[in-house]
């Protein structure tokens, strides 16, 4: 499926993702900015996605992206926010349900994201996403329990 996102937010995710395959290095130096590369990643991140970059970045650090994978194909990423809540999100529809989504991307069309969605684009870039197989039916329910905002 095609992605939604504008042609500089895919290019700045393939980058980041093949260079943490050469240099097999958690995202902690996007934060940090220890060489020239680092900081133009870190300047990038907040540049196309505004605030909510950093934030993404915590919740990479801090291992909060896991995904979910059913026996059919069906996957679903859930993220603990930083209030403990648990979202579950949709990269193949662009979709999470925390009012940040509802209402910076869906009603006020002022971000390309949540920080619950940057995030999981972040651990799939740096293939460091929490990796969990469930049922079909599991599944099933996971996507009955999803309200819209």
């Amino acid at each position: 499926m095609r992605s939604v996102l504008p042609a500089v937010a895919e290019q700045l995710f393939r980058d980041i993702q093949k260079t943490y395959q050469e240099t097999s290095q958690i995202p902690n130096d996007l934060l940090i900015a220890l060489t020239p590369k680092d900081l133009q990643y870190s300047i990038m991140l907040r540049f196309v996605f505004g605030p909510c970059a950093l934030q993404a970045l915590d919740l990479v650090d801090q291992h909060s992206v896991t995904c979910l994978s059913s026996p059919s194909g069906r996957k679903a990423f859930q993220v603990v926010g930083g209030s403990g809540t648990l979202y579950t999100c949709f990269l193949s529809c662009h979709y999470c349900p925390c009012p940040a989504f509802a209402y910076t991307v869906l009603r006020r069309n002022e971000g390309l994201l949540c920080k619950h969605i940057l995030a999981v684009y972040l651990c799939q870039a740096m293939a460091v996403t929490q990796q969990e197989s469930v049922s079909d039916q599991q599944m099933s329910i996971l996507l009955s329990r999803t309200s819209a905002p």
